[in-house]
């Protein structure tokens, strides 16, 4: 039994849940500063780069929630990004968006560096497709290509290919599919080392109803990894409750004790597993969650003591024939409804998971 901010429950084990508590606004104040420390005139909405000085009043608030509050021209998508980035300093240095500023703490912000640019197409860029029809497409993502832009320009990502084989998804003007001009037509993302399904909808119409469906846990998604086999019973549910990382962006944090989750207002997490096979020292895993958070089966697995096989973020054994973590999006399916027909699509292991699992060392 894991402790009482969540759980690991096995064949033969208990869990113990708390869920996580929604993140409490805070209502904040920065007051941009001149290097005399005398207000400046107010900045224009659209200025590249945002200068603030953090007052007595901010000490303590996290970076990206003050940001977000403070500055609502920039949302918090734009706000993460610009942390991740390194668009974002603090004193002149980077910051994990979870930190706390202090009174005093100079923060500078080079919005040019996140400005929210359509994604542009690639024709004829590589691009495996699982599954199309009008309303949708399955598309296998290869580990390493991120899904989407994060600058203005970007190319070799995902969606550049999406777009260059889909012109009708291209963005013109104020008018898109999707989340953002970014992303057109993404329903969720997978990480960069992830490899495997990632749902396209081709249609506004299609969008709305796989995001809501996504959003209800009726779009299921399955997962398949590799971890240490030793230990692991042969299914089991894992709860723990996930929050930003205090001190390390590239990561989140899974709360094992109450008071992590007292202190970082995590949300809840749930993921189910099953074990597929074991092979020597390693079990290939399927994972299943309704709407996973970011890092969710990567953090779940740590934290049970499994990180996954090359996943050295998380203290996963380090795996030279893995070009990342461990971790392919192996299924989708919808039932069906809502104008979009029923699909159920699967893709294969990549190829370096499966020669790990048939080296057996």
């Amino acid at each position: 039994m894991r402790g009482a901010a969540g759980g690991l429950r096995g064949a033969t084990g208990l869990r113990t849940t708390c869920g996580g508590t929604p993140a409490s606004m805070i209502s904040l104040v920065l007051r941009p500063m001149n290097d005399d420390g005398a207000s400046p005139p107010e900045s224009p909405a659209g200025a590249a780069v945002r200068e603030l000085v953090v007052p007595e009043s901010l000490a303590g608030a996290r970076l990206d929630k003050t940001i977000a509050e403070l500055l609502p021209e920039l949302s918090r998508a734009r706000v993460k990004r610009a942390i991740d980035l390194g668009a974002v300093r603090v004193n002149g240095s980077r910051s994990a968006k979870g930190a706390a500023v202090a009174a005093g703490d100079r923060v500078r912000i080079d919005v040019s560096q996140v400005a929210d640019a359509p994604a542009v197409a690639t024709p004829g860029a590589a691009l495996r497709v699982a599954f199309e029809n009008d309303q949708v497409a399955i598309i296998d993502k290869p580990a390493g290509q991120p899904t989407a832009p994060l600058r203005p320009g970007e190319h070799g990502t995902l969606v550049n290919a999406i777009l260059g084989r889909y012109p009708d998804l291209v963005p013109r003007g104020d008018r898109y599919v999707g989340h953002s001009i970014r992303e057109p037509g993404i329903i969720h993302r997978l990480d960069t080392e992830t490899s495997g399904a990632l749902v396209v909808a081709l249609t506004a119409a299609s969008f709305e109803t796989l995001k809501l469906a996504l959003k209800e846990g009726r779009l299921e998604k399955r997962y398949l990894l590799v971890c240490a086999e030793q230990g692991l019973p042969d299914e089991g549910t894992i709860e723990f409750p996930i929050a930003n990382h205090p001190k390390d962006q590239r990561r989140v944090y899974a709360c094992i004790h109450p008071r992590d989750v007292m202190r970082y207002q995590p949300r809840s997490a749930v993921t189910r597993y099953r074990v597929v096979r074991r092979q020597g020292t390693w079990a290939l895993v399927e994972a299943s969650v309704s709407r996973a958070l970011r890092h969710q089966i990567r953090a779940h697995f740590a934290a049970a003591g499994h990180p996954l096989a090359g996943d050295e973020l998380y203290g996963g054994p380090i795996v030279r024939a893995l070009g990342g973590h461990a971790l392919h999006a192996s299924r989708v399916a919808y039932p069906g409804g809502a104008g979009v027909d029923a699909f159920d699509v699967s893709v294969p292991l990549p190829k370096d998971m499966s020669s790990l699992l048939d080296g057996g060392a």
